[in-house]
């Protein structure tokens, strides 16, 4: 759990960066309609989810440096018996105030008539433009009441600014307390990929065991963090594979990328084991090269490597093996310079991991590649994918996709991988299915 403290710290620290004179401004998410009368589960913006912690929908969080009224305004939804009844409690104003830490808070409906008043006087606006069109134009046309009014004196802001700037730089670093949802994140997709080893059979169909995957995540109070991949054979070389409706076949490997959300932090885990419990000699000869290349990759997730050193690690080890076992010509350096490895893996090793799975924050700063820091967090996922239909390949080698992920924190020391309670050495792998 994230403590009240610490949101009021990120705004405070969101404000002295973004300046006295300035005025920011975060929606929260609004709610979709899936169809009629059907909504979508409700998920809270990630920016506004780690200013607040406030889950509700309808809501604008606006943080107003040196305002000697309250600097931390929040507009929510008022307290309503009637529709509280239907759809669940709401905090209203005074919950907002005793609860979320906030200096003052206004009923929605009255937004039009206060904010563009809290604008006033402020000579920048940051805000995350070109997310939701319809607040866009709401926030133009707050702006443009404050420029009218320039006769009679009023000081209408000069800019509008890019809120990601400065927020998403924040968002990179993990605090302890996000780094302990994170690791109960962590330990409830473990528990799940652990469960779909143990009742994986030949002649299931992907979405049991999908099936199997979601229950755990609920059981333990958490949601996926983004549609599971559960693709047997062939299917595992699509990378973003989603169908999950296909049977899975005796001697064929499952590629599971699954991971939870757990207070709207993510985990992010891929797997890739034997339906019949036994991998097969063509099957552990690739899986040992992406094993290998993960090892090497987890290695370089080190305070003041490059984020790309570890992806230059992986590929290394795989361009190695695959020369290895023969399915590259020629020399070792020769074939790292002409990326010939991409026919067999074409995606980078990793990304950024936090309130979102592909969380924010940039790779690269003046065009160089990010130097890693302690608190960021990071995936490690090397794969090698053999389609069925990819030509000058011996047979025996076709239809193989593996990939091994797992979700990798950046300490002062050695790097703390956070998901290594799912076995990956194929050794512990063929224990555990025959144990079940």
């Amino acid at each position: 759990m994230i403590d009240r403290s610490e949101y009021r710290r990120r705004r405070r620290q969101l404000m002295r960066m973004a300046g006295r004179d300035a005025i920011v401004i975060v929606p929260a998410a609004p709610e979709r309609v899936r169809n009629n009368d059907a909504h979508y589960p409700y998920r809270q913006d990630s920016d506004f989810q780690y200013l607040t912690g406030f889950g509700e929908p309808e809501a604008v969080l606006a943080l107003i440096p040196g305002r000697e009224q309250g600097e931390t305004i929040l507009f929510n939804r008022p307290r309503d018996p009637e529709r509280e009844r239907w759809d669940g409690r709401r905090s209203g104003q005074e919950g907002a105030v005793a609860d979320y830490g906030m200096d003052d808070a206004f009923p929605i409906e009255d937004i039009d008539d206060i904010l563009p008043g809290m604008i006033e006087g402020r000579s920048r606006v940051y805000y995350h433009f070109g997310r939701d069109t319809e607040f866009d134009l709401k926030l133009i046309g707050w702006v443009n009441r404050v420029r009218a009014q320039i006769r009679q004196g009023a000081r209408p802001p000069h800019e509008i600014v890019a809120l990601s700037h400065l927020l998403h730089d924040l968002r990179l670093y993990k605090s302890r307390d996000e780094l302990r949802v994170m690791r109960r994140s962590a330990r409830i997709a473990a528990d799940a990929h652990v469960r779909a080893m143990q009742v994986t059979r030949p002649g299931m169909n992907e979405h049991e065991v999908e099936a199997e995957l979601l229950h755990a995540f609920r059981r333990r109070g958490a949601v996926p963090s983004y549609e599971p991949i559960v693709g047997g054979g062939d299917n595992a070389c699509v990378l973003h594979y989603r169908a999950n409706n296909a049977p899975l076949h005796d001697g064929d490997l499952l590629l599971i990328d699954a991971g939870a959300e757990y207070q709207c932090y993510a985990s992010d885990i891929t797997r890739t084991f034997p339906v019949n419990g036994r991998f097969s000699p063509e099957q552990r000869a690739l899986y040992e090269i992406v094993l290998a290349a993960q090892a090497a990759a987890i290695d370089e997730v080190r305070p003041g490597r490059s984020f790309i050193a570890y992806h230059e690690a992986a590929v290394r080890v795989i361009t190695e093996g695959l020369l290895r076992l023969g399915l590259l010509k020629g020399g070792l350096e020769r074939n790292l310079r002409e990326e010939t490895y991409r026919r067999y893996y074409m995606h980078k090793t990793g990304h950024w991991l936090g309130l979102d799975v592909h969380d924010v924050g940039d790779y690269r700063v003046d065009g160089e590649y990010r130097v890693l820091e302690p608190g960021m967090v990071v995936t490690v996922e090397p794969g090698l994918y053999v389609a069925a239909d990819l030509a000058g390949v011996p047979a025996r080698w076709r239809g193989i996709g593996i990939r091994i992920e797992d979700d990798v924190v950046v300490t002062r020391d050695a790097p703390e991988v956070i998901t290594a309670d799912v076995p990956r050495d194929p050794d512990a792998i063929e224990a555990l299915m025959a144990g079940r």
